[in-house]
Parts: C-alpha cells; structure tokens; sequence
C-alpha cells in the first residue's frame, strides 16, 4: 500500500510537472551557454519559452495567432559600467508585443505594440549595469531580465518564432552575429576598438545628447513623498516647429500631478486616485486641489494673459499658447517650461526614489511628426542662483529626452504641393490622398490625381470635380469611371514657373489654408535640386533667407504684419459660392549666372522638398513639360510640304 501510494504520488507529480511546462517542441530549455564564460563584453541571450494557439482558430496556417512568452538576459561582463542599455530584436513573424517587464519601447510607443519589423528595448527600472569588479559579482547589478509576453503570426508548431538577431543597441559596441541553437540564441557583444567617442568629462551620469526637440525633466525640489519638477522643451531644429503642443508620459510607479505652474492636464480630476493605489495609501489625504491622476496625461500650455499670473503663471518660457518656433526664425521663442509637484506611492516613499515618466509623446496642430526615447539620466542641470549672486545651483536628478523629426509616410502628410508653369497650361496637383484618406467607398485611392486647369486650385476640392471632368474632355485625358480620393489636406502650396528669360527665371509660390485655424507667423522653407538655390536673388512679398547648410534650403516666412495666413472663409454668397481659402503669394527670382546649364523647360526650377512650418508636404510624382504647351503643328514638317507642293507645282507649270 505503501509503495502504491509512492507510486501515485510520484505519478501526480511528474503529471503537473509536465503539464505546468507543456511546449510545442521536444526540446527542454537550454541551460546557460559556456560561452559566457569566455565573454569578456556585454552579453546577451534570447530564450524562448513556450507557445499557445490563441483565439480565433483558423485554417490558414500563416493567419493563426499564437501566444508566445520568451525571456531575455543582458549581463554586463565588461570592465566598464554600462549605461541606459539598450537592445534590438530583430522579430519577424508579425509579432505584437504585449508586454515586456523589465524594459520599455525606446519609440515610446504603448503596449501592445506591433514590432514585426524588429524593435529597440531600453532598461526600466534598472537602466545601467555595474560591473562585476565594483560589486563582488553581485548579479542583481550587473545582470538583467526581460520577461516577454506577446502574439506572432505565420509559424506552427513544431517550428520555433526565433527572432532573426538579437544586438546591443549601445555607441560603441559590435556584435557578431549570434550563436543559434532551437529556443535559444546568444550574442557576446564587446567595444569597437575603432569607435572614437566624443570627449567629455568623465560624469557618473551619461553626457548629454543632440537631437531636434530635447525635453529635460529635472527634480528641483525632493520630499519624503512627492517632490517638485521642472520640464523644459527645447527646439534645436531650425526648421522644426510646434503650434498648440501637447504633451504626454505614463507614470510607471503610481505617481500623480498635485499641481502645476506654466501649463495644464486637459482633464482635472482626482478619481483615478480615489479608486486606485494612492486613494488606498493617502487614505485621509483631501484630493480636491488635485490637478491630475491620469497614468497618461495630456499638457497644454498656458495663453499668454497668464504669463503674469502668480498662481498658475510666473515661470520662464511659459505661457505661448503653445508655439514653439525655430531657431532660424525667433531663437527668444524656441523654449517652453512648465513646473508640477508630483506625490509618490510606496515603495517609493523617501526623498532618493525618483523615477522620471516613460513613454514621452508630443504634437502639435500642423507641425514635423516628433518620435521622443526614453529619458535617461544626466548630469544634474545647472540653474542661475536666485539671489543674482554670480553662483549656480543644481537640480537634484535630472533626465534627458530626444526627439527627432521623422519623415511622414506614404499618404501621412499634412500639406501638399502642386506645380504649374507659364508654359504648360495643365496644373499637376497634390497626389491622391497625399494627407490620408478614410473613406474610399465613393471614391478610388489608388487612382492618380485628375490634371486641372488653374483657377480649380481656388475651389474647394469638392467642388473641382466638374471642372477637372471638362479639362479632361478638353484636353482628351483618360478619365476613370470611379473618381480618386482628394488630397484631404489642410494646408497646400502651389509652385508655379512664371517666367524663363536669358539671363534669369522667376516662380511664384502660393499658400492656401483649406482649415479654419489661423497659422501665425508661418514660414514655408524649400529645396532646390542640383545646388540651384545659389541663384536665388529675392522675394518681393515674403521675408527670404538662404540656408545652404540645410541641404541648400531657402526660408520664407510673411513680413511684418502679414505673417497670419487666416483659415478658410465662406464666399460672398455663402448659398451658392463655395468656400474661400486663406492665401498668401509672392514671386521668388532667380538669376542663371550662379546656375549654368539650368534648364527650367526640363523642371530645373521645381524644388525637390517643399515644408511648411516644418512638416514635409507631398510632391507631386511628376512636372510640368513644355511639349504640351507647344503647338501641335511642327514647323520643319510644315516646310517640307510647302517646298514639295512648290516643286510640283513648277513642274506642272513648265
């Protein structure tokens, strides 16, 4: 009896044993490679665990869902500290990734997340690794875990999702190419002997980075449980730009803004505390001064009337309404600041943890598309002394965000261009659904745009499809049975050839704001191809400056008192006209001198990149040619006739 029941214990056991690590695959995990041992680097493993056919059950083999969970290992082997780590995995089955603890996305991008192309993981909260020698081998400090959790698409069972690589994403370091084996990879990465970095002073905290936008998140003021914040935006870029910005981050350990000084959450309540984890801790705390306990909220800034204002106002930079304009245009009016004193939760509760928010995201109304990092940790920022003593004081801890401009995609702009030329009555405009496009039932995307005839570029795009049909029958155009979409954008701009002479050219470029927000003080910037922009000579209704070391871009920007380009109006009779754009125009000239060889009836005088307040419009796919604008009739053939008809005619004369 005693053994029977031996026996069936021992089967139960080895029952849940076998279920509890129930895979798709024969093969156990792998023990950690010996390689380790010979890695004198950063080394690095991606393990993959197990897998679950998900929900809905398909037949399609490359449809089904299935949800995987993988682990991976960075350890720090090398003989220097390592630093806000950084990895990339290089994913391939359409994964989505649903969460990743002990990391975030370095993209800011929210969970769950599409990363089928490969995605870069930056360490949280553990952000730098110490090295073995400084800690006894302590490998809580110099070893961290990422634990996966997501869904790929595209590989049954019993073949393994292994992602295609797995490198550390840090300056500096190389790494081969990694060793493989069925559920497991590895890669030891060491620094590059070639790689020169930029000499600074040795910090215990990293240097600080260039970048288009750097937003710094600094701690000026620390309590047991809540603590004082100052963030200050900073355009670098001299084309970059936001209207109207907004601004938002996730708390990853509870916290919430108690107030605020230089900007505002869109939504003030403090409901989320009262049903959450601070509601649990702060349980006789009054929550009505509360400004915000959203774990993402969204921040405006002030109008400018609060500049003064001694309860929410006072702070430099502040109070703008939310525009933050380029360098090249007002360096004065390129900051922005705010300040928040921000309330902690346990574990965090003493004046030493301080975590800066993740996950940074900001936007404004027609401005470039700004991808944000996740901060890392700096040097303390250094502030003037209050007392106007010649002495300065330093935040308690300080991190640093970087955003750079990225480039829209394919139908993901925001403003558009159009070409035209004196000789070639046909205007080529924007590109179907050059700004995107989200109904198509009653239209085609795919379908190039209809050519127009000019005065259409005046009339709402709702309104050109009559007059696009008749130029089309005029001029004998194909016209599809189902019509493209519009452009659907809010701002676009028309370049147009206006003259060609011996010694130099001209071109007018008109703006047209199809919305009803107003732009104040806009600039327009353009590129011009083969270095033409050296024969730039001036512009008569604009403000102009050249700027060759930004890939030889010339700025524009309204005069004094004309730098509103005003929303779309209504007609003179709103019953029957269509609606009005707001336009500003002007002509640009050229001289040939300092462009030999330009050839403007070949589309020498198009730019190659047109921006408007820093957004990159779409181009058309094509320029105007002057074949059509010639005349129909060729002038040798012309001249043979006439002397063949003069010949026959002498003939039959004698």
């Amino acid at each position: 009896m005693v053994l029977r029941a031996l026996l069936l214990t021992f089967f139960l056991v080895s029952y849940i044993v076998s279920k509890s690590h129930a895979q798709d695959y024969d093969e156990e995990k792998a023990a950690p490679p010996p390689a380790l041992n010979n890695c004198n680097g950063v080394f690095l493993s991606y393990a993959f665990n197990s897998r679950e056919k998900e929900f809905p059950f398909v037949k399609n083999a490359t449809a089904q869902a299935y949800a995987f969970q993988a682990s991976v290992m960075i350890l720090n082997a090398s003989p220097n500290d390592l630093k806000a780590w950084k990895i990339f995995i290089g994913f391939q089955y359409d994964e989505i990734l649903v969460s990743a603890d002990g990391a975030v996305l370095m993209d800011g991008e929210d969970f769950p997340a599409r990363v089928g192309n490969g995605t870069y993981l930056s360490g949280y909260p553990q952000t730098d690794l110490k090295t073995s020698i400084e800690t006894a081998a302590d490998w809580n400090q110099i070893q961290a875990t990422i634990d996966l959790k997501g869904t790929q698409f595209g590989l049954k069972p019993p073949r393994t999702p292994m992602p295609k690589t797995i490198r550390l994403a840090n300056d500096g370091f190389k790494c081969p190419a990694p060793v493989r084996h069925k559920t497991e990879m590895h890669v030891c990465c060491v620094l590059n002997p070639k790689f020169k970095p930029n000499v600074t002073k040795p910090t215990k905290f990293l240097p600080r980075q260039d970048g288009d936008l750097l937003i710094s998140y600094d701690v000026i003021n620390s309590f047991g449980g809540n603590y004082m914040a100052q963030v200050l935006i900073d355009n670098k870029h001299p084309l970059g730009r936001l209207d109207n910005w907004n601004l938002t981050w996730e708390w990853m350990r509870g916290e919430f803004i108690y107030s605020m000084k230089g900007a505002y959450t869109h939504k003030i309540s403090y409901a989320d505390c009262l049903y959450g984890e601070a509601g649990k801790y702060y349980k006789d705390f009054d929550f009505t001064p509360v400004m915000n306990c959203e774990k993402k909220p969204i921040i405006s800034d002030l109008p400018p009337d609060r500049e003064k204002d001694d309860v929410v106002g006072n702070i430099p930079f502040c109070c703008r309404n939310g525009s933050l304009l380029p360098t090249s245009m007002d360096e004065t009016k390129s900051k922005a600041a705010f300040q928040l004193i921000v309330y902690k939760i346990p574990p965090d509760m003493n004046r030493t943890a301080l975590y800066a928010p993740q996950h940074w995201k900001i936007n404004g109304v027609l401005n470039p598309a700004y991808k944000c990092g996740q901060p890392i940790r700096v040097n303390p920022t250094e502030f003037p002394d209050k007392t106007g003593l010649p002495a300065v004081t330093y935040a308690i801890a300080s991190w640093q965000v970087v955003c750079n401009i990225t480039r829209p995609k394919n139908k993901n702009a925001r403003c558009c261009v159009s070409f035209s030329a004196f000789y070639n009555d046909t205007v080529v405009p924007c590109n179907t659904c050059a700004c995107g496009c989200d109904d198509t039932s009653n239209c085609n995307p795919d379908a190039p745009a209809l050519l127009l005839p000019s005065e259409a570029l005046l009339v709402p795009f709702e309104n050109r499809t009559a007059k696009a049909k008749a130029w089309a029958k005029i001029k004998h155009y194909p016209i599809p049975k189902r019509l493209p979409c519009a452009d659907n954008c809010g701002v676009s701009i028309n370049w147009h050839i206006f003259t060609d002479y011996r010694k130099g050219w001209t071109a007018r470029m008109t703006l047209f704001n199809w919305d009803e927000y107003t732009f104040i003080d806009w600039f327009t910037a353009i590129q011009m191809r083969k270095g033409y922009y050296r024969g730039y000579e001036n512009v008569y209704s604009f403000n102009g400056t050249k700027m060759p070391e930004i890939n030889n871009t010339i700025f524009f920007q309204g005069l004094l008192g004309l730098n509103y380009l005003i929303g779309e109006t209504n007609g003179t009779k709103p019953s029957v006209d269509p609606r009005v754009p707001g336009k500003q125009q002007s002509v640009i000239s050229f001289t040939k001198r300092r462009t030999p060889g330009i050839n403007i009836a070949a589309g020498d005088g198009f730019p190659s990149k047109v921006y408007f307040n820093g957004e990159e419009c779409a181009m058309p796919t094509h320029v105007p040619t002057a074949d059509a604008h010639r005349s129909r009739v060729n002038l040798l053939p012309m001249i043979f006739i006439t002397v063949m008809i003069f010949v026959l005619t002498t003939d039959r004369l004698c």
